[in-house]
């Protein structure tokens, strides 16, 4: 493994598998969100996101956890480990519930500084956004996973456990 590209629905626990993938290898871990925010939540451009995604996938190694399916085509050329979290959209839900209890007021490691989490209108507007979308993503997803160039290792996770098994077959790092 040396470019690693992690996707899976708002809280599938993209950040947590790859900030434990980058300990437990040594690969350098980047994260798509922040990317798509800078600080005060403010989105960057659709260009300008797709430029500095591209800056990422060029660097010789990397973890790339995220979305911007524009980029996925470019971002699965690149890499050679593909890694899906298909977690259930209720317990991703619960998830991303959790995480802005956990960091209200704070911003988390994997955005980019000055993006507190906040429960309001956003908030709920994301939650609607995470069940309205549950397909089409996941559908993306799949055609990754189901038909994938020869190049790329996939994997497909749906459970805590199968991620912990993965993890604990890694190689350490030197």
């Amino acid at each position: 493994m040396k470019r690693v590209m992690i996707v899976g629905g708002p809280g599938s626990g993209k950040s947590t598998l790859a900030v434990a993938l980058g300990r437990k290898t040594g690969l350098p871990v980047y994260h798509m969100d922040k990317i798509h925010y800078r600080s005060g939540w403010n989105e960057r451009s659709r260009e300008e996101k797709d430029r500095l995604t591209h800056e990422v996938h060029l660097k010789e190694a990397w973890i790339f956890e995220g979305g911007h399916s524009s980029t996925y085509a470019e971002r699965v050329e690149r890499a050679d480990t593909f890694i899906w979290l298909d977690v259930p959209v209720l317990h991703r839900i619960f998830r991303v519930l959790k995480r802005s209890v956990k960091y209200h007021g704070q911003s988390r490691p994997d955005l980019a500084e000055g993006c507190p989490e906040q429960f309001n209108w956003q908030t709920v507007e994301f939650l609607r956004f995470i069940w309205r979308t549950r397909h089409s993503a996941r559908a993306k997803l799949d055609r990754i996973y189901c038909d994938p160039p020869e190049h790329l290792t996939v994997y497909r996770f749906q459970t805590l456990a199968e991620i912990n098994d993965f993890l604990a077959a890694c190689q350490e790092r030197d």
